[in-house]
């Protein structure tokens, strides 16, 4: 093990913990097996690999604790959650979105309060990780959960494909460049876009993006806090009206409002769709959800923001993506931070990076970041001027379920941007009763 594994070692964590009940020795974690469960909605066999080397290392340095990975495919995950953390199958530490679910679940005193372990020993567990990546994993000055990856949104799109249409990725910064895009690719007959409706926040990363782009952040801000003319803002309005015309392209593949998130990466890893809008690991994504495992060549990969919207008030250089960490439950047992502090150190993280898995928050462990297009991923964050964690997250359960709706309800052609804008502020405005 590295000088820099050591040094977030079971005795190390112990001392950043020191102040707190939750610090324990290791004869104590030495004198009988310990359960940590982990809870996760992963499914990438590359991040699992690493997963099970991190755990196995660190199983081998602490013989008294045996950690346990736990899937839950996504769906299932988040509606399952709630119902888990009220009962005694909670699991130790689970995979956290952060924004107002998390900040929902903390309410419900099902968490643990990591304020008090993260500043310990003069905060050198919170000042190993960049701050910005609590930023949706703290409420009111307390922080609920380790953080654990930054990310952004954007388009990927096969290089050969656009050529064949003759379009070129790299010019496409503006909406109607897109459009003009999606219409030249339909009349060469491939199909523009690979999209996931059956689980419906794929698509809402769309809406999401257009309202980024036609209000900025002063308007999502204002609707958000309830100010204003919240979400029937005109340019919440206007991004609405934007999505619905690339629904009348009929762009995403046959099927696409029952196409799970796996089988929308399997299309455009099978070369049947030209362009998908998704996360920065698509690379790896993609390869796994193909028909042969491998996907598209990273060669024939090409990436580009979403489009700026002409007369909006966003930026290019605003970017949407995950804030997330891994959340503690109330009763796990101490050897859950210890773990947590070793599965999220730099030398692990470094690990996940060079997978191509994760954007790393670790300090230190950025060197990592080394495949080109995670890289891209990257240095976009580095100058972003609004990171967005995603709204469907960041607003909360119930109105999230709302945008998530709207959203594939505006891109198929059942609703106008309009009223798409007004269910939402309709959820919105219940959700203060």
């Amino acid at each position: 093990m590295s000088s820099n594994v050591e040094s977030l070692s079971f005795g190390r964590v112990s001392q950043l913990v020191c102040t707190t009940a939750l610090a324990v020795t290791i004869a104590t974690a030495a004198s009988a097996q310990t359960v940590v469960s982990l809870m996760h909605p992963q499914s990438t066999p590359l991040v699992l690999e690493v997963w099970d080397q991190l755990v196995a290392e660190y199983e081998a340095q602490h013989s008294g604790v045996d950690v346990q990975l736990q899937f839950l495919e996504n769906e299932a995950f988040k509606a399952k959650m709630p119902t888990l953390l009220q009962s005694e199958n909670a699991p130790h530490i689970f995979y956290s979105w952060g924004g107002g679910v998390l900040k929902a679940q903390s309410e419900t005193g099902a968490l643990m309060d990591l304020t008090e372990a993260m500043n310990a020993d003069g905060g050198a567990w919170k000042n190993s990780y960049v701050p910005a990546s609590f930023e949706s994993l703290t409420f009111d000055g307390r922080i609920w959960a380790v953080p654990y990856q930054l990310g952004t949104i954007s388009f990927f799109y096969n290089k050969e494909l656009l050529q064949k249409a003759g379009v070129d990725g790299e010019n496409i910064k503006t909406w109607p460049d897109f459009l003009a895009a999606v219409k030249k690719l339909k009349e060469a007959g491939i199909v523009p876009l690979a999209g996931g409706g059956g689980e419906k926040w794929p698509i809402h990363f769309y809406w999401s993006l257009l309202v980024m782009r036609s209000g900025g952040k002063e308007v999502f801000t204002q609707a958000k806090n309830g100010e204003g003319e919240g979400f029937m803002h005109p340019a919440v309005v206007k991004a609405g009206d934007h999505l619905a015309e690339l629904g009348t392209l009929e762009p995403f593949q046959a099927g696409w409002q029952a196409a799970t998130w796996p089988e929308t990466q399997g299309a455009f890893g099978d070369g049947k769709a030209a362009m998908i809008l998704g996360f920065q690991n698509t690379e790896i994504g993609q390869a796994n959800a193909a028909a042969d495992g491998k996907g598209l060549a990273a060669e024939n990969i090409g990436r580009f923001p979403f489009p700026e919207v002409e007369g909006g008030l966003g930026k290019i250089t605003d970017t949407l993506g995950p804030l997330n960490g891994w959340a503690v439950t109330r009763n796990a047992p101490p050897e859950a931070l210890d773990f947590l502090a070793f599965f999220t150190s730099a030398d692990s993280q470094r690990k996940l990076a060079e997978a191509k898995a994760i954007i790393p928050v670790a300090k230190g462990a950025e060197d990592g970041v080394t495949d080109p297009l995670l890289k891209m991923s990257a240095d976009e964050l580095a100058v972003s001027t609004w990171h967005q964690n995603f709204f469907d997250q960041d607003l909360g359960p119930s109105i999230g379920r709302v945008v998530n709706d709207a959203s594939v309800e505006i891109a198929a052609g059942n609703m106008s941007g309009e009223e798409g804008a007004q269910m939402i502020q309709d959820a919105f405005e219940l959700e203060q009763f």
